[in-house]
């Protein structure tokens, strides 16, 4: 029987954390001087726990145990029971993971806080559940000393990256292994492509441009009638609230923004100019998100990245990145990536699964003793999309400082099945910056 947790836990638990764990992190800088442990090596079992069941987290269980042969997974916890129970189902359905698919009924966690007795009984912890919730589930982990594979993005406002930032460095204290879901970063022609970058192939970067436009993501997949509360429905719908997505910008475009960052070796830039807004997405039951962004990035240098993304059926999709050189051309296109200019440069390599790799450099990072930590552009890079967003909703000019040092706390005032007031749609000019 499936163990239910936390049908009512109260907000101001969360406040209590977000303050305590960000302490002095911005004006103080990262809990300098930390040092990095050393995880024993072995051949032994990995216990893996995977906490979000939705679809990214069935597909990063399967990677995580296709990533070690002595890897199984022995616990799941999410707020829905129905969602755990199908996730498991389709993992017990993989012929050849199946016989390490092993969670029994009292490792089967559901409501708010059945994370915390999931961390206590494994050895890694995949974290997939909505973004809001990854700042305090990381800490979790990383407190119990668990290895972990944290998707994107990871958090959904400021204080929650500010949380994030700070166990981060607590992960390397405790010499556990912090792998980002930003799989670009393990892609082996984008690697090859920003060694290029990085080695002059196409001189002084002078602009970027990147564009996230596509038909969208899936329908609502409840209405209010179908659900007992408030709370429940945006849960079951989470893509659309900005309190648990960090809206389309932070939870899809990220990617795009990643490899900006990536461009400018993880120097954030120092401001933000955007506009963004509803144009097909006008409907109640799409929550409170924006359906396109379009953010202008500059950074201390003069250079300024051009960023837009969106969602709209109807109109041609475009998921692309160009950076462009005093010497030539990145165009980032998945197997299409070339360089143009006074360098002609193609990726002639293998192919490779992006989503497979991340954790298979997890495992063997375990395995070796030798810990990976991902925290600085994880948190840079969600950070950039967060700063994107608050200048779209407010219409101001934001700077990194402001963003960085924003008090703005998207948390609902419970967590608990109940009554839960949508935040109203940002309206620029109105929406303060806050």
């Amino acid at each position: 029987m499936t163990k239910q947790h936390g049908t009512g836990t109260k907000h101001s638990s969360r406040r209590d954390f977000l303050k305590a764990g960000t302490a002095g992190l911005v004006g103080g800088g990262l809990l300098a001087g930390l040092s990095r442990g050393v995880y024993a090596a072995g051949s032994d079992v990995l216990r893996v726990g995977l906490i979000g069941c939705g679809g990214r987290g069935t597909g990063a269980a399967q990677q995580a145990l296709h990533a070690d042969p002595n890897a199984k997974l022995v616990a799941m916890a999410d707020v829905f029971g129905d969602r755990l129970e199908a996730s498991l189902a389709s993992l017990k359905k993989k012929k050849v993971l199946a016989d390490r698919v092993v969670v029994d009924d009292d490792h089967k966690f559901t409501g708010f806080d059945g994370y915390k007795h999931l961390v206590a009984c494994v050895d890694v912890v995949l974290l997939a559940t909505p973004p809001h919730f990854r700042p305090i589930q990381f800490r979790a982990a990383v407190e119990a000393g668990k290895h972990c594979f944290v998707e994107k993005p990871i958090a959904v406002d400021a204080p929650g990256v500010r949380s994030v930032m700070q166990t981060c460095e607590l992960a390397k204290q405790k010499g556990v292994s912090v792998v980002s879901g930003l799989c670009w970063r393990y892609h082996h022609t984008v690697r090859a492509t920003f060694e290029q970058i990085h080695g002059g192939a196409i001189g002084q970067i002078v602009a970027m441009q990147c564009s996230y436009n596509s038909q969208g993501v899936w329908e609502p997949r409840k209405t209010r009638e179908q659900c007992n509360s408030d709370m429940e429905y945006q849960m079951r719908n989470w893509y659309y609230y900005t309190w648990l997505s960090g809206d389309h910008i932070v939870e899809q475009h990220i990617h795009s923004l990643d490899k900006m960052q990536w461009a400018m070796h993880d120097e954030p830039p120092v401001r933000a100019t955007a506009v963004g807004g509803r144009q097909q997405r006008t409907d109640p039951k799409y929550g409170n998100i924006y359906d396109h962004f379009a953010v202008v990035y500059e950074y201390d240098n003069g250079v300024k990245a051009f960023s837009r993304c969106r969602h709209w059926r109807g109109c041609p999709a475009d998921v692309t990145d160009h950076i462009m050189g005093s010497d030539g051309v990145c165009h980032i296109m998945g197997a299409r990536t070339k360089i143009t200019g006074k360098t002609e440069w193609q990726y002639k390599g293998p192919p490779c699964n992006m989503y497979q790799v991340e954790h298979d450099r997890l495992f063997e990072s375990i395995r070796k003793g030798e810990p990976i930590n991902n925290g600085d552009y994880m948190c840079k890079s969600t950070m950039m999309a967060i700063m994107g967003r608050m200048a779209a909703y407010t219409g101001k000019t934001v700077t990194w400082e402001q963003a960085l040092n924003s008090k703005l706390d998207l948390s609902p005032p419970a967590y608990e099945w109940g009554p839960l007031e949508m935040r109203p749609v940002a309206v620029p000019g109105i929406t303060p910056l806050v």
